[in-house]
């Protein structure tokens, strides 16, 4: 991509967000007292925090060894899975792709469940057979991280419509990469979820690089939430670093969802700060450092503490606080993990076959 384009997009990106961020400022302050704003972004920052400093010591346990098998960081995306989750009620339901713990934490799922089941252990909330890609909590309405790009979007096609033909007013959220978009089964699944009235809310977490291509490599619409008129859908841009524009724009799909049941199809333009994956370089092989380095400045989580610390709602010592409250959770997740028993032999052939029922 030549420098002229990369200058525009990035210009039009900053204009985007300019305009995002005023919106959900205005939407946030109006709806809410100083002191229910004031806790509100507390367990904003809080859902955000715990997201990045458990993936650190994710990468850390990755290197020496004590997780194996792929491993996808989601560190820079955390305002997607908390704007979005912490819109949610418990009785919704939740699906994504491999790179699945930011979302999971989100829904609340314990770090002591997601970290033993990294390092493959009986307590892992899938008992240590499902590793980094596949976390599920049924409890939780967590459909669980799919390996398949794509594979995960016709299922939640049919979670919209079991919802509906039982009655309910739920919502399913479907995450995904922007590279799903170029799978027959995207545009299958969102064909049949506009005909049927299904309530999804697709959501493209466009990171810009599917693996090591650029989107202007893969996509002839670059623009990704255009192909929603393609099925008469609503459809929406929003600025991924901004938890407030996030959360401004799931709550109007939310909305639809619940009371027309009407599918969304949002991309929400974000960026992860590390590699595809751990084996993956963070720069200087499909993108380079300086591009990291401008993407690094909209950080969500510093925004955001940013945005605290000028409303006068966090100080230096709450920050700190919080912070060394949330690396004694992963920390404790870490020692659980170590403790908790590998699978036994037998394990191999549990769980192959299930009954099913309708509940």
């Amino acid at each position: 991509m030549s420098t002229t384009k990369s200058s525009k997009r990035r210009a039009a990106a900053s204009a985007t967000a300019a305009d995002a961020d005023a919106k959900a400022v205005a939407s946030d302050n109006a709806a809410s007292s100083p002191e229910e704003r004031r806790a509100l972004h507390r367990e904003l920052l809080h859902s955000m925090l715990l997201q990045r400093r458990f993936e650190e010591r994710t990468a850390e346990m990755y290197a020496i060894g004590r997780i194996g098998g792929f491993c996808h960081l989601y560190i820079g995306q955390e305002a997607v899975s908390t704007g979005f989750i912490s819109l949610l009620r418990p009785d919704d339901y939740v699906i994504t792709t491999y790179r699945d713990h930011g979302q999971a934490l989100a829904r609340g799922m314990t770090p002591r469940a997601i970290m033993a089941e990294l390092f493959g252990r009986v307590d892992g909330c899938v008992g240590g057979k499902g590793g980094s890609m596949h976390l599920f909590d049924k409890s939780l309405g967590f459909l669980g991280g799919h390996g398949i790009v794509g594979g995960h979007i016709p299922i939640a096609a049919g979670v919209g419509f079991a919802i509906k033909y039982r009655g309910g007013d739920q919502v399913i959220v479907c995450f995904m990469g922007e590279a799903a978009v170029n799978n027959g089964a995207f545009h299958e699944a969102l064909n049949m979820a506009a005909l049927w009235k299904l309530p999804c809310l697709f959501v493209i977490e466009n990171n810009r690089y599917g693996m090591g291509t650029a989107v202007e490599r893969a996509s002839a619409i670059n623009d990704i939430y255009k192909r929603g008129a393609s099925y008469d859908m609503p459809r929406e841009m929003v600025d991924g670093q901004d938890v407030f524009a996030v959360r401004d724009a799931a709550e109007r799909a939310i909305a639809r969802a619940r009371t027309e049941s009407t599918p969304t199809l949002l991309e929400i333009r974000t960026y992860r700060f590390m590699g595809h994956s751990m084996s993956d370089a963070v720069s200087g092989t499909y993108r380079t450092k300086e591009e990291l380095e401008q993407y690094l400045k909209r950080d969500p989580i510093s925004l955001l503490r940013a945005r605290m610390e000028a409303d006068g709602d966090l100080t230096e010592d709450d920050w700190n606080a919080m912070d060394d409250e949330i690396k004694a959770v992963v920390q404790d997740s870490i020692d659980f993990a170590e403790n908790s028993p590998e699978p036994p032999l037998e394990a191999l052939m549990q769980d192959v076959l299930v009954d099913t029922t309708s509940d």
